[in-house]
């Protein structure tokens, strides 16, 4: 029985940063409709500086990880072959450094924007991406990697 052809990329359609744009400006349009404030005033400069420290947080990580990417020569977008398995650098702790970075900045943006939607919508969005991307994701790099792969996964945990 031979198995079958790994096909030339993850097959991912949607670029996964518009993934978290979709489910934020959903929670933008929700929040016009019925307002409701994640903080109360007293802490709201909290939150404005506490956002403002995770998107800086999480843009530099996300910088590195695909710096990481670009030393390795492999394609950064999904919707291109991998070359490499990338095991440095932040890969070396989390199988997703970029879609966490993605997570965290959508939490930061939503300290700034101080709504309640983002943060309920956030589980949807994680499905999306879940499904859309990293389900194809994992199944390519398996086909492509194959037992290298699955060692990875093994020390490797896909978030944290």
């Amino acid at each position: 029985m031979t198995s079958a052809p790994v096909p030339p990329h993850p097959g991912v359609r949607v670029p996964p940063p518009l993934i978290f744009v979709a489910g934020f400006l959903l929670a933008w349009a929700v929040q016009r409709a019925r307002p409701a404030a994640l903080l109360t005033a007293p802490l709201r400069g909290l939150a404005v500086g506490f956002g403002w420290m995770v998107i800086a947080g999480s843009a530099t990580f996300m910088v590195w990880a695909a710096l990481t990417f670009l030393r390795a020569r492999t394609a950064i977008v999904p919707m291109r072959p991998a070359t490499v398995l990338v095991r440095t650098g932040p890969f070396a702790r989390t199988r997703n450094p970029m879609y966490l970075g993605l997570t965290l900045m959508y939490l930061g943006a939503t300290a700034l924007v101080n709504s309640v939607w983002p943060l309920v919508l956030l589980p949807v969005v994680l499905l999306v991406l879940r499904r859309a991307v990293i389900n194809r994701e994992e199944r390519y790099l398996q086909g492509a990697f194959g037992a290298e792969y699955t060692e990875y996964c093994r020390r490797v945990r896909r978030w944290l």
